[in-house]
């Protein structure tokens, strides 16, 4: 019951003080010492036609400047794109071939190895008496 009191207190304050600042803006006296220069204002806020047009085409045109960095700065994102594929490509056939190399170096080793158990088995004890 309380809460409702005080929300229904500040919803009529702000009521009465919304009124009363509307009635106080409009009550405002005016200064009528200074003229009212209305086309003085509308001249230095708006310009003819012409001169608008001729700013904003000037404004849009890029320079030249401008062009040429576009340029250079795709030559050099190309120059970038290629340097990176180089090197991934590079980079795979080096893969490649260490995978290769380590799989032939394994494959030596292992038939080295089958042939020094091939050749000091002396047929008394069973193969590979180390692993039981």
């Amino acid at each position: 019951m309380s809460w409702t009191r005080v929300i229904v207190l500040s919803l009529l304050t702000t009521l009465l003080i919304l009124t009363f600042s509307s009635v106080m803006e409009c009550a405002a006296v005016r200064d009528d010492s200074k003229e009212d220069n209305s086309e003085g204002a509308a001249r230095q806020v708006f310009m003819p036609e012409s001169d608008a047009s001729n700013f904003f085409k000037r404004r849009s045109r890029r320079s030249v400047r401008y062009y040429e960095y576009q340029a250079e700065q795709r030559v050099r994102l190309s120059a970038d794109e290629r340097r990176r594929e180089y090197n991934e490509e590079q980079r795979n056939e080096y893969e490649n071939y260490a995978e290769e190399d380590r799989d032939e170096q394994n494959e030596r080793s292992r038939e080295i190895n089958e042939q020094l158990r091939e050749y000091h088995y002396d047929g008394l004890y069973p193969r590979y008496y180390w692993f039981h």
